[in-house]
């Protein structure tokens, strides 16, 4: 899949700032020249974080390639700001105190396993962020996510089946469907300021 170039990612974070600021002003914000990129299907996550601290303050998303980018970052930014219910609507002023990271993502794909070991084998922490799906409950989590909390695959399976509202060993014990993806990151240094790729 066709990654975006340093310039496009710089857009991304800046376009979603705006978007935030312009939203919780009560103010539509339209672009007009947009690089064509941004009009291809992709998935998307903005996180954000308090400044200096970073502490997680917002992380939602779109992990599905279902509408043009630019639509999905309009969307996943302002649902990050307002719409996460782990946290109260991010503040107009709080803005200030806030970094933006962006997550372009790569098409989910099933990892196929005959036994629980094979995930251990074909899942690489750092690289993969992971979707597990069992009847009706969903978890996801970032690659960025285990390399923060230093987890180990074991701990990043069990927190995944956690962010799904299951138990830790579901991964082993029952028939699920886990799927991996990687993302390309973009995030702020400081607040509206310097924008850098996540290597």
């Amino acid at each position: 899949m066709e990654k975006l170039s340093f310039e496009e990612g710089k857009f991304a974070v800046k376009f979603a700032r705006i978007n935030i600021e312009c939203y919780l002003s009560g103010v539509h914000y339209v672009v007009d020249d947009l690089p064509p990129i941004f009009k291809k299907p992709r998935g998307v996550f903005t996180t954000l974080y308090t400044y200096p601290k970073r502490n997680l303050r917002g992380c939602i998303g779109i992990p599905e390639p279902v509408m043009p980018l630019i639509d999905a970052l309009k969307e996943a930014s302002i649902s990050a700001s307002v719409d996460d219910p782990r946290f109260p609507p991010v503040g107009r002023m709080e803005l200030r105190d806030i970094t933006i990271e962006i997550s372009i993502l790569t098409p989910p794909k099933l990892v196929e396993a005959n036994s629980p070991a094979d995930y251990l084998e074909k899942i690489k922490v750092g690289r993969d962020g992971l979707i597990i799906e069992y009847g009706t409950y969903r978890g996801l989590l970032l690659p960025q996510v285990p390399i923060e909390h230093n987890w180990d695959i074991g701990e990043y399976l069990a927190n995944l089946c956690l962010k799904a509202g299951l138990p830790v060993d579901t991964w082993i014990k029952k028939k699920v469907n886990i799927y991996s993806f990687e993302s390309q990151i973009f995030k702020e240094l400081s607040p509206n300021g310097k924008i850098v790729e996540e290597k």
